[in-house]
């Protein structure tokens, strides 16, 4: 039998393993406060990349519904490339906003930031762009719009997480930065995500979230509280942040693996459009666009590899669907294909892939 080498495959070893039966003995394996392994949690990851503060939730879609939350989109217009996952846009939906779907660059994957300026109206209240695959976008002609024009720079950061911008982790740039722990990410959880807060009134702007994560619960004390608006039950549990302690500890080592990986792709793939090389990427995934998607697929599941599509793009689902000039989007769309980055590959795995790509695509 051939061996089936997984699109995703999260990285553990002994130390997740004696986290997680720490806080099983423990018998403390969770509370809406915030306290315990996940206030440790979010002080880490601040510190890893050098934000002004953190919150942490139960996963990605959460971080990117409490981020709008913050702000008054009702009605407004929030400018977002289509090529992503769809919780990023409906985010948007959920708080009463209008997506602006927007082209992405071909290189990149990208927002396309020439194109950023024309999609802009009085209605425009947000850019959200997506860190595509862990390339970091074109932050500072984004955060220079947002500036003049006041809008709110809110990043999704999902497959980011290690990536870098202007010698800083992607984190540390835009108002408000959502990120994404789901088992296939780069720093894997069961469940998790977070939000990193960069504006002046960070404090004030964490006790809002502290208590809309957990129900809008507020103003704790001796097993009393209040509450002053409603909220989410989207508080991160202690095995999520236990096993995200190792993960973060080793995060940039099994990064460079991914890397190192992608190195290969880009010297040993015979395809002209696939995904650059940068050593500014995290490489959450890897993406290559083949002709015959379909074909290709069926012909890499009978060898036992497995591939992925991220993603069909937003504006052409049926709930979403809208007659936007989306060029480059539409052409991705059709025929992008991720293949496995992850560091449990092995040198003959990554030869493997190599190999049956070139003969396939």
């Amino acid at each position: 039998m051939v061996k089936r080498i997984k699109l995703f495959d999260p990285s553990i070893d002994s130390k997740e393993q004696n986290v997680v039966q720490s806080i099983l003995q423990s018998h403390f394996w969770a509370s809406g406060s915030g306290v315990g392994k996940v206030k440790k949690f979010e002080e880490s990851f601040k510190n890893y990349i050098g934000s002004k503060n953190c919150i942490a939730v139960n996963n990605g879609s959460s971080a990117l519904n409490l981020a709008l939350s913050l702000q008054d989109i009702k009605n407004k217009e929030v400018i977002v490339p289509s090529l992503t996952f769809v919780s990023t846009v409906n985010a948007i939906k959920q708080n009463g906003g209008i997506p602006i779907f927007i082209d992405i660059d071909p290189v990149t994957l990208c927002i396309d930031v020439s194109k950023i300026e024309k999609l802009i109206s009085k209605k425009t209240c947000a850019i959200l762009p997506v860190h595509f695959g862990g390339i970091p976008c074109d932050l500072d002609p984004i955060k220079s719009i947002c500036k003049d024009l006041k809008l709110v720079l809110v990043e999704d950061a999902a497959h980011a997480a290690g990536s870098v911008y202007k010698k800083k982790r992607i984190g540390s740039h835009g108002n408000l930065v959502c990120f994404s722990f789901h088992p296939a990410k780069n720093l894997a959880m069961p469940t998790g995500g977070l939000i990193s807060i960069n504006q002046k009134d960070h404090k004030k702007i964490h006790k809002i979230l502290e208590s809309r994560r957990w129900c809008g619960i507020s103003n704790r004390h001796n097993g009393t509280y209040d509450i002053d608006e409603p909220g989410w039950n989207y508080y991160m549990n202690e095995f999520s942040a236990g096993i995200g302690l190792v993960q973060l500890s080793k995060l940039d080592k099994m990064n460079k693996v991914r890397l190192k990986i992608a190195k290969r792709y880009d010297k040993e793939i015979n395809l002209e459009q696939k995904m650059m090389l940068s050593t500014n990427c995290s490489y959450h995934l890897y993406w290559i666009l083949v002709k015959n998607r379909e074909k290709f697929r069926k012909n890499m599941a009978e060898i036992n590899i497995e591939t992925g599509i991220h993603y069909r793009p937003v504006h052409t689902m049926s709930y979403y669907k809208t007659k936007s000039s989306l060029s480059e989007t539409e052409k991705v769309g059709k025929h992008i294909v991720s293949i496995p980055i992850h560091p449990n590959l092995s040198n003959n795995d990554v030869s493997r892939i190599i190999k049956s790509v070139n003969s396939f695509s």
